[in-house]
């Protein structure tokens, strides 16, 4: 089977093809199934986009600044030597 400029434009677009037809819709549990059991000490049962949601200390904003140029590090006092284990 030789491989020939037609092929693979051909192959290219079945690939364009197949990675386009993914639906995208709301999530919802199969068929016969349902969503978890709500928390502990949960007054009612999330749904399924709460369910979703990260948790604020799950992925924290960043609030520093990123460093534009290089500075001396100050002196860190927990960076120490490692133990040899000879005590």
């Amino acid at each position: 089977m030789r491989f020939t400029p037609a092929r693979s434009l051909l192959s290219l677009g079945v690939a364009v093809l197949l990675a386009g037809c993914g639906a995208r819709t709301d999530l919802e549990p199969a068929a016969g199934q349902k969503l978890p059991p709500a928390p502990y000490g949960a007054e009612v049962q999330p749904e399924s986009g709460e369910l979703l949601e990260l948790p604020t200390q799950a992925a924290p904003e960043r609030n520093v600044e990123l460093r534009r140029r290089s500075e001396e590090r100050e002196d860190d006092p927990f960076d120490l030597p490692p133990d040899d284990g000879k005590d």
